[in-house]
């Protein structure tokens, strides 16, 4: 019998599991400071609190792994959601988490994720002063 008492409408990102035996947490894909971004643009997911957010081997807080996943995943959502090109998702958290075969994906999906195209870097022969 389900324990109805306790069951949220929701369930773990990462293993579907409803929170009955373990809780849910709320997890912030970008944490620390981007916390905050994080929460604006949508990009948290639920996790089991004791498998899959804190303490088990696959945890987010335990494995690089699944960390990456999860940051991939964010990335992917805000360019889409927010119509931002890789340099913009960059401005916004300080990092490319998408290997060249997933931005082609999203380019093959419809989606223009400009590379970086901003800057250069030179060598010092190059430099006009």
């Amino acid at each position: 019998m389900i324990n109805t008492d306790m069951y949220t409408g929701r369930e773990c990102f990462l293993c579907g599991r409803n929170g009955c035996a373990d809780p849910l947490d709320r997890h912030h894909v970008f944490g620390g400071g981007l916390r905050k971004k994080s929460e604006r643009y949508g990009l948290v997911v639920d996790l089991c609190h004791h498998r899959c957010h804190e303490y088990g081997e696959a945890a987010a807080h335990q494995n690089e792994q699944t960390m990456d996943k999860l940051h991939r995943w964010g990335q992917r959502k805000a360019m889409i959601e927010q119509g931002w090109s890789v340099d913009e998702f960059v401005r916004q958290f300080g990092k490319n988490y998408l290997s060249e075969d997933e931005l082609r994906e999203l380019e093959a999906e419809g989606i223009e994720p400009e590379r970086y195209g901003s800057f250069a870097i030179c060598d010092d022969a190059e430099l006009p002063y």
